[in-house]
């Protein structure tokens, strides 16, 4: 869908390259400018973190302090639709690469600008990192245990949200060039993709004071939550619409429970007991088996390596790939996705430059 649109990707780490990854994926061609020691993601669990989010890329090292090497980028962006850059704010305006001055070289280029609070705002020089925006943007504050305490995520929910931001926008600015032949500048800040992730809770607790959003969706009745299975494992009820509830209760013989179906999620409802009592009689794969015959919206709570192995094995829906201790994970869904893909690059891969002039830049594979 993107095939003919050329990106020149100067971010680091995640939420760029994430970014990148999926504009990639969807055909455009991507060049990634690395410094000549390389992209720090590099360095992180043996290139694994780097290999998986720099595929169908190509990598150019160049040193932006250096006049001949911005005057490379300069070229490069020339013949580019997209650029990306994920500096604190003012870094690339130091290297002449600015949105102004790219603007000047190629006025149809979208120019998208990743930070952590923006280009402008209060605290557009601090540093932070993603266990601090969700923090920030109350987040964090959805993921406590029973005592009130924030549960430390695992994912980085910030970094991946922005990503999905970017590629949205950059898509919207190249649509909004096929009508105005504009280009345009887009501040993306991680703390955005959040805040808008937020909007039903910021608005039920504007409107009603509950801070957990929408309550039905929270944990707080018997037909929407948790369940612990006979080996300490659990299983995922959201039976929310009746239908679904009355086939959860025929299946386990209880039409008694019908009535109950928004009834509260806790040890003072005697039903919410009963559900409780009864997931401790069959063990997680016994309750696996069940939800794949009873159409009740019942489905396990995964590990990692668990849900890797089923949607790898998952036929009509393939994301995963494994192949010799090798894998991939898809950026969308796609019948010949992994035939396409090509591995990361190599640092430099495709520098070497030895010719360019006003009209093009010419770059070999040194791999």
């Amino acid at each position: 869908m993107l095939a003919g649109i050329k990106v020149i990707d100067f971010s680091h780490y995640l939420p760029g390259p994430f970014a990148s990854l999926r504009l990639a994926d969807l055909g455009a061609e991507v060049i990634k400018i690395e410094p000549k020691t390389g992209d720090r993601m590099r360095e992180l669990a043996d290139d694994y973190l780097f290999d998986a989010n720099n595929k169908n890329k190509k990598s150019i090292a160049l040193d932006l302090k250096d006049e001949q090497d911005v005057q490379i980028a300069q070229q490069l962006i020339r013949e580019a639709d997209v650029v990306i850059e994920s500096f604190r704010p003012g870094v690339m305006k130091k290297f002449g690469l600015g949105y102004e001055d790219v603007s000047a070289l190629n006025r149809s280029i979208v120019y998208c600008s990743i930070s952590g609070y923006g280009q402008h705002s209060r605290y557009a020089s601090f540093g932070s990192h993603d266990l601090n925006y969700m923090a920030l943007t109350g987040v964090l504050a959805q993921l406590k245990d029973d005592n009130g305490r924030p549960i430390h995520p695992t994912i980085t929910l910030a970094d991946l949200i922005t990503s999905m931001h970017v590629v949205e926008q950059v898509a919207a600015a190249l649509y909004a060039r096929e009508r105005t032949g504009e280009g345009r500048y887009i501040d993306v800040a991680l703390v955005d993709g959040l805040l808008s992730m937020m909007t039903n809770h910021f608005v039920v607790e504007h409107y009603t004071g509950q801070k957990n959003g929408i309550p039905v969706l929270a944990g707080t009745v018997v037909s929407y939550h948790l369940y612990e299975t006979k080996d300490g494992r659990y299983m995922a009820l959201a039976a929310l619409e009746a239908h679904f509830w009355r086939n959860f209760c025929g299946a386990v013989e209880k039409p008694e429970w019908y009535e109950g179906h928004l009834s509260a999620a806790c040890d003072d409802n005697p039903l919410f007991l009963e559900i409780k009592q009864l997931f401790r009689t069959k063990t997680f794969q016994q309750w696996i088996a069940f939800a794949e015959q009873v159409d009740c919206c019942l489905t396990p709570v995964f590990e990692t390596d668990e849900a890797k192995t089923w949607f790898a094995n998952n036929a009509y829906r393939k994301m995963i790939h494994i192949d010799n201790d090798q894998i991939e994970v898809a950026t969308r869904y796609d019948e010949h996705f992994f035939t396409k893909r090509t591995k990361a690059p190599k640092l430099n891969e495709h520098g070497g430059v030895h010719a360019y002039d006003e009209r093009s830049i010419k770059y070999c594979d040194n791999a």
